[in-house]
């Protein structure tokens, strides 16, 4: 079967498409062949070498597929099955541990790039009915991720305010969901072609930070304030997150785009009284409540354009890039 795998020192130039044996089914566990992939940040981080990962692994957290076979003892799924992975494999349900959040898919352990995998049962859940394994596979990271941050955390409901940063995956799938609650979304972008983008998926309230550097203070003086603020942006985007915000709201931090450190005006803060949330994608559990939920939605996600596994190299570096507008997608 054909395998994308990363040998060390890691690096774009380092992925190989591998042959490698199908491995045999075993007990209590299911074989499931991989249909479509997509891409997410943390991917890229593995791939190019800034998160330390073993010579030899699969990467790629995200993918979606169908059950071709069903070892002894398992009861949950059957041949013909579709499925998507989860983030967190061992993440069933409850609150994240040490225990349950330590395996990451396509890092500390073997991810989707590959044909064929000898999965968990718990570790997959259902695809959404209307949707195609390569709309599915572009869930399980970026669409769980916003929906655990404005839906499991925030509670959205009808005449909220939402700020949304950017137009990363995350992102898009924050201001669909934002819209499918009723909520009023406040944007931003850095291009004019992808605030008109947002336009058209439903935003608001558009702003260029890059020519507004005060935007959180423009936000705020707009709105009165913003209920549910995503932060992606970590160093970059925190200070001006936190002037946006509205006294006793949510600011939840969904990425580190920016880097690892920031600064923080405490007293502002405390002025504020945030409630400050940093997330880290979401559990199985949350994983097939979203997907109830995307089956009587009136939107899909929007991807942007789609590679070969052949081209898994190719296509981190068009991600690298910022050209896209929604996910990018890997057919296997």
């Amino acid at each position: 079967m054909k395998t994308a795998a990363i040998h060390l020192p890691a690096s774009l130039d380092s992925i190989v498409i591998e042959q490698r044996t199908e491995p045999s089914i075993k007990a209590g566990n299911v074989k499931v062949r991989w249909h479509a992939l997509s891409l997410n940040f943390h991917d890229y981080a593995v791939a190019s070498g800034m998160m330390p990962t073993e010579h030899g692994r699969i990467p790629m957290s995200d993918g979606a597929g169908e059950i071709i076979e069903v070892g002894d003892g398992v009861s949950d799924w059957q041949c013909g099955d579709r499925v998507m992975s989860s983030f967190f494999p061992d993440w069933y349900d409850g609150e994240p541990s040490l225990a349950n959040t330590t395996r990451l898919g396509g890092d500390s352990t073997d991810g989707c790039a590959t044909e064929i995998s000898i999965v968990e049962p718990k570790s997959v859940s259902r695809i959404p009915k209307n949707y195609s394994y390569t709309e599915a596979a572009t869930l399980p990271c970026a669409a769980l991720t916003a929906w655990r941050a404005l839906v499991e955390v925030c509670d959205i409901k009808a005449g909220d305010s939402v700020l949304i940063e950017g137009t990363g995956g995350v992102s898009i799938f924050a201001v669909q969901l934002a819209k499918a609650f009723g909520a009023t979304v406040y944007a931003t972008s850095s291009s004019e072609e992808k605030m008109e983008r947002l336009k058209q998926l439903g935003a608001d309230h558009l702003i260029n930070y890059r020519s507004d550097p005060h935007w959180g203070e423009t936000i705020y003086q707009l709105s009165g304030g913003i209920d549910h603020v995503l932060d992606v942006g970590g160093s970059t985007t925190l200070e001006q997150s936190i002037s946006a915000a509205k006294v006793n709201g949510n600011l939840i931090l969904v990425g580190i785009l920016g880097g690892l450190e920031a600064n923080i005006n405490l007293a502002q803060l405390m002025l504020k009284q945030l409630r400050i949330r940093p997330i880290a994608v979401g559990s199985r559990e949350m994983q097939t409540r979203m997907v109830d939920f995307l089956e009587t939605a009136d939107f899909k996600p929007i991807i942007d354009c789609s590679f070969d596994l052949a081209q898994l190299a190719e296509a981190f570096a068009y991600q690298l890039s910022g050209q896209h507008l929604g996910k990018i997608c890997i057919t296997v």
